[in-house]
């Protein structure tokens, strides 16, 4: 058990001074929403673009989990788990006048994001801390709407990550999981090919991340949760031009000397932004969401 501590720690750690590093540099160049975005397949598209992209992504996660338009089932208290430095959370706020809390274990991050919040004159509604994903310092059934994108990939313990967000869900709220994942295994397939395991273990080496999972072992551990209504869905085909544009940001002038001011551990984060393109274009990383409800 110390072992396995002492390993959990050591990653917290790694993914703390990752995001402390690099979360200015993306800022700087992609702004505050630090997640893919949504696209049509095969467009085409600028940097604006890019950012419209993501805004997209936050509102078809929404309509897919059937998060309700009506003013009176809008949700009033969110949970945003692994919020970077708070873009979702605040346009989530924004749009449902709801209150909003963030959870990263970066300092920097929830820093940042309340910074942020201030300065748009959010700070009544949003609010940010450093806190671990895993044991969630919040009440049970305290959210109406349990958000988490783009953050499982870095939990150790997928079955805790989930039973967390299935706790913290008020009775009736909607889960809204957004997830890298690798690619369903095969009927006759035990594991995937060495090859893949490969690629995966050095991206995991670059982004601090643990051992994947396929999204099918995320619907397993909700279903066991017994959560309602799970729908899952892959959205691989919706964000294919996101690394590629991340990786033209990042050869321009301002994207280059922001990356060599930003330390080593986002450098090692934007050598191995290639890994992610072949992992796509091999279909052995899928880009997952997952919603569900807890009932009523």
């Amino acid at each position: 058990m110390a072992g396995k501590e002492e390993k959990e720690g050591k990653l917290q750690k790694g993914i703390a001074e990752f995001y402390d590093e690099s979360s200015g540099l993306w800022e700087n160049i992609w702004g505050d929403h630090m997640h893919h975005g949504f696209y049509d397949p095969d467009s085409t598209v600028s940097l604006s673009d890019h950012r419209l992209a993501q805004i997209r992504m936050i509102q078809e996660s929404l309509r897919f989990a059937s998060v309700s338009e009506e003013r009176s089932k809008w949700p009033k208290s969110i949970v945003d788990v692994g919020c970077g430095i708070g873009g979702s959370s605040r346009y989530l706020a924004k749009k449902f006048g709801a209150t909003s809390v963030g959870i990263t274990l970066s300092p920097v991050q929830a820093q940042r994001a309340n910074a942020l919040a201030a300065a748009q004159g959010l700070d009544d509604k949003v609010s940010f801390e450093v806190a671990d994903a895993l044991k969630q310092p919040f009440p049970d059934g305290k959210f109406d709407l349990v958000w988490s994108m783009e953050s499982g990939e870095h939990m150790p313990d997928k079955a805790k990550f989930v039973g967390e967000l299935a706790r913290v869900a008020a009775p009736g709220a909607t889960i809204i999981i957004v997830i890298w994942c690798h690619r369903e295994l095969g009927p006759d397939e035990q594991s995937l090919h060495p090859w893949e395991q490969d690629l995966l273990k050095k991206i995991c080496d670059a982004y601090y991340l643990p051992a994947w999972c396929s999204a099918s072992d995320y619907v397993k551990l909700l279903q066991s949760l017994s959560l309602q209504d799970i729908k899952s869905e892959d959205w691989s085909r919706f964000v294919a031009p996101f690394w590629p544009a991340v990786i033209r940001s990042a050869l321009t002038w301002n994207g280059l000397t922001s990356l060599l001011r930003s330390g080593l551990k986002a450098i090692k984060g934007a050598l191995a932004m290639p890994l992610m393109i072949k992992g796509y274009k091999k279909n052995l990383i899928k880009f997952a969401i997952i919603t569900c409800r807890k009932p009523e």
